[in-house]
């Protein structure tokens, strides 16, 4: 608990300093960039902890969730060195933080955990990448939302100062969708191939909507592509995608573990 505690601690100062950036967004954000970094060393202490602990990597609600998180801060804090996104970080870190104190107060109590085939691993794996890296791009998608909003009603606020010109943050959402939209393709062909039984009782709505995410994921890059979709409709492809994704996955083991109380 006490590295969860020092890890939530780093991210809070971390957040605290970007955000006095996004109001002076000339100032430098280097440090708070590796104090978060420090956040994320100190989070993956945590996991690495009570998987030692629990005999094996365990990948349940609350582990799930504190990795997406953890896999945000990471792009956050390398991203961050190259573009201007410091409100991005106050979103993320903050996130962090909540998801590590959860994780190492709910993991306490673990005693072991089923140790998974190196496929399967692989193809968790893989989704909890995909997930963490659209997971960004819906964040992105919701800053290029209020940026053009802002800058459609004239209103050249400081927070919209802070962000990365318009084209550069549109750029960079369409880069970080096709990273993600490349993950999650490899994510279902390892479930095809790896996965017994996908269709199950407990994971076909979990496939489908799975598969309706990719598809209105592949359906913007194309659309991107061909016909320069921009704007508002990449806003409402990407948070459409998204939603589905977190019910996908999210939704599916809200409900069996938490509520069910199925592993």
């Amino acid at each position: 608990m006490l590295t969860a505690l020092a890890a939530a601690l780093a991210y809070l100062i971390a957040t605290r300093a970007l955000a006095r950036n996004v109001f002076n967004p000339d100032a430098s954000n280097r440090n708070a960039l590796r104090t978060g970094l420090l956040g994320v060393l100190l989070h993956v202490g945590v996991h690495l902890r009570l998987w030692w602990l629990a005999g094996g990597a365990d990948l349940h609600f609350f582990a799930a969730l504190s990795l997406v998180a953890l896999g945000m801060a990471v792009l956050t804090s390398t991203v961050g060195q190259r573009q201007r996104l410091d409100a991005l970080g106050v979103v993320v870190f903050p996130l962090a933080a909540l998801s590590a104190l959860a994780l190492a107060s709910v993991d306490e109590r673990s005693a072991s955990a089923e140790v998974l085939d190196w496929r399967i691993g692989l193809h968790a794996w893989l989704a909890l990448l995909a997930y963490a890296t659209l997971a960004m791009a819906a964040l992105l998608a919701i800053m290029l939302w209020l940026q053009e909003r802002a800058l459609r009603a004239r209103q050249f606020t400081r927070l919209l100062r802070a962000l990365p010109p318009l084209t550069q943050l549109e750029t960079l959402l369409f880069r970080t969708i096709a990273v993600g939209f490349a993950l999650l393709t490899l994510t279902l062909i390892t479930g095809v191939v790896f996965v017994e039984d996908l269709f199950a009782q407990h994971l076909v709505h979990k496939t489908v909507l799975s598969i309706l995410s990719w598809a209105l994921f592949g359906i913007l890059l194309l659309g991107r592509r061909l016909r320069g979709w921009r704007g508002r409709r990449a806003v409402r492809f990407t948070l459409s995608a998204m939603a589905l994704l977190l019910l996908a996955f999210f939704g599916s083991k809200l409900v069996l573990e938490l509520v069910l109380a199925r592993g």
